[in-house]
């Protein structure tokens, strides 16, 4: 995860320090801090800890915004849960130290966790082996046996059929509105899997060369649902077409089965959970902005909104 040097903030942080150093186990001390580059939802701090047991780093992740910090209780206790119950898994996640979800000690609400080894990679280069090495991973978060009472909520969908307007620079109107058409349908029976509901490039960490590359760890699990795999895969999908190409996006679920996963056979159903998520990106600028900053430069919004389009012609003539 790339970062940068830390600057001074409009906002408070006194409150958290506090909060920290109470944390912190015995003799240490934060010696560092950095801003992390690639989010849009928290700001994350790299810290540098030092102590009698040596260095060590960890991560905060704090809700700064109105509208997360309203949803912050749910989403960082989410998080705190889901990261305790993959502490038991092979799943590479960080290690929960601490959360204020309420901010009831914090400036803000916040999560204290270990922080990974690795970093996040989205250039072209190496993209089909990070691509297969996606694909492997899912299949892995999607089989873990989760027992009835440490399922998260059941996935909420993040397009309707109602809310759906085509880009302004569209040249194909009627392309989102049978999309549109395609989603307002009950969706369709599925089996329910232990989700990430928010895996994409950005959030999984890499190490290793460009042609052998290593996942060395899953951030960002406060949208963790159960539901289909579809779903899942539908949106590290949609992410792939943006970053890398239309066909990038519709292979992703040929290489989920090959690396073992299980997806419905069902042609309107799988196109009905790829359009939902499709749909959802409808703002791609939501996780451009931060692959930008992660040096993906040549992804204007006119390259955004065409590669969206394209993507969805495409699951029109695979599946619809």
């Amino acid at each position: 995860m790339g970062t940068t040097t830390e600057d001074a903030s409009a906002h408070s942080w006194s409150s958290t320090r506090a909060w920290l150093e109470k944390t912190l186990s015995a003799g240490e001390r934060v010696e560092r801090v950095e801003r992390l580059r690639g989010g849009w939802t928290s700001e994350m701090r790299r810290l540098d800890v030092t102590g009698p047991d040596g260095p060590r780093s960890l991560v905060l992740r704090s809700f700064v915004t109105p509208f997360f910090v309203r949803h912050a209780e749910g989403l960082l206790t989410r998080e705190a849960d889901i990261l305790r119950l993959l502490a038991a898994t092979d799943v590479p996640a960080a290690a929960l130290v601490a959360v204020d979800a309420t901010a009831q000690h914090c400036d803000h609400p916040s999560l204290l966790m270990t922080r990974l080894p690795g970093a996040v990679r989205l250039d072209d280069e190496g993209a089909e082996a990070r691509a297969d090495a996606l694909a492997r991973l899912l299949v892995r978060i999607h089989a873990l046996p989760v027992p009835a009472h440490d399922r998260p909520r059941t996935y909420q969908p993040w397009a309707f059929a109602d809310r759906v307007t085509p880009p302004t620079t569209t040249r194909r109107p009627e392309l989102w509105h049978r999309a549109a058409d395609v989603i307002r349908r009950e969706p369709p029976p599925y089996e329910s899997r232990f989700l990430h509901r928010d895996f994409h490039p950005g959030n999984v960490l890499f190490t290793g060369p460009d042609d052998a590359p290593q996942v060395s760890g899953v951030v960002d699990w406060v949208e963790t649902s159960w539901g289909p795999a579809d779903l899942d895969v539908a949106h590290c999908a949609t992410a792939l077409a943006l970053l890398h190409g239309a066909e990038a996006g519709l292979a992703f679920a040929d290489r989920y089965t090959a690396a073992g996963g299980t997806l419905t056979p069902d042609a309107p159903a799988h196109l009905y959970w790829r359009l939902l998520d499709t749909l959802g990106y409808g703002d791609a600028e939501k996780v451009a902005a931060p692959w930008r900053t992660l040096g993906r430069t040549d992804l204007t919004p006119e390259v955004l909104a065409g590669r969206l389009e394209a993507y969805l012609d495409t699951l029109f003539t695979q599946y619809g």
